[in-house]
């Protein structure tokens, strides 16, 4: 299997493409995926090939892993940049998110006062109040809109629930700018249907959701690592650029990885 699991409660540190330094919090198990979305580009692998009877971290498992790893690291004379809550599924989804951000921000006042704290979330949750209050605490809170097409949106990212776009991009504004987007673009096919949705038909509606929005940073990229589905190919340098000169041109901050 051409995918990868992370360890958890804790892995890394990585370097990240859009966050520096990166030590990451996995609230799933090492053991497999716990997600609502089955993206076909997901470099953990699809959610049936990952499956597991193992449950989400506990917090007095998150706050023994995380205190010794960042003790390590000052003794090593190393700070992470972020700590970042990603991992083998979506963060959100843990019954104990809201509380594990509060216990994160507690440990890195104390080990590592210059670290942000970081989620990367799909976003399924971002509208149920106990997750939206903890992700206005988070330094960078890290949703996903890779289209504004619903259609696009369940052939690419597949939600595993119902998913309405417009009912995101409206939980998305109501961050009232905490908020950063971060969107995939790819080429290729899936299931025979050609994904590419780096042009017109799917950029323009993508900008007018980022006007409603009004992110604090919007985060462009494409695949940098084996995928699941192989049919999807990455998306060329200058084409991300163009697009991102048009999120420019609308006021926003933005940045790419290629």
């Amino acid at each position: 299997m051409p995918t990868f699991l992370n360890d958890s409660p804790v892995f890394g540190p990585i370097q990240s493409r859009r966050l520096g330094v990166s030590l990451g919090i996995n609230l799933m198990p090492a053991t497999g995926k716990i997600c609502s979305f089955n993206c076909a580009y997901c470099e953990n692998g699809l959610n049936e090939q990952r499956r597991t009877h193992d449950g989400y971290t506990r917090l007095d498992e998150l706050e023994a892993a995380l205190t010794t790893k960042l003790a390590h690291m000052l003794r090593d004379g190393v700070q992470p940049d972020v700590l970042t809550f990603a991992g083998n599924g979506e963060p959100t989804a843990s019954p104990v998110f809201a509380q594990a951000v509060q216990l994160v921000c507690q440990i890195r006042d104390s080990l590592a006062p210059n670290a942000r704290i970081s989620v990367l979330s799909n976003g399924m949750f971002a509208d149920k109040p106990d997750v939206h209050r903890a992700l206005l605490q988070v330094d960078d809170n890290i949703l996903k809109l890779d289209t504004a097409d619903e259609s696009y949106i369940k052939l690419l990212d597949r939600p595993a629930g119902p998913y309405n776009v417009e009912e995101r991009i409206a939980a998305y504004a109501a961050f009232n700018g905490h908020i950063k987007i971060q969107t995939i673009f790819v080429s290729g096919t899936l299931e025979g249907v050609c994904v590419d949705n780096t042009g017109d038909t799917y950029v323009k509606p993508w900008l007018e959701a980022l006007k409603k929005i009004n992110p604090q940073h919007v985060f462009i990229y494409t695949i940098a690592r084996t995928v699941p589905i192989p049919t999807l190919t990455k998306v060329a340098p200058h084409i991300l650029d163009t697009i991102a000169s048009r999120v420019r041109n609308q006021g926003l901050d933005v940045s790419v990885s290629y």
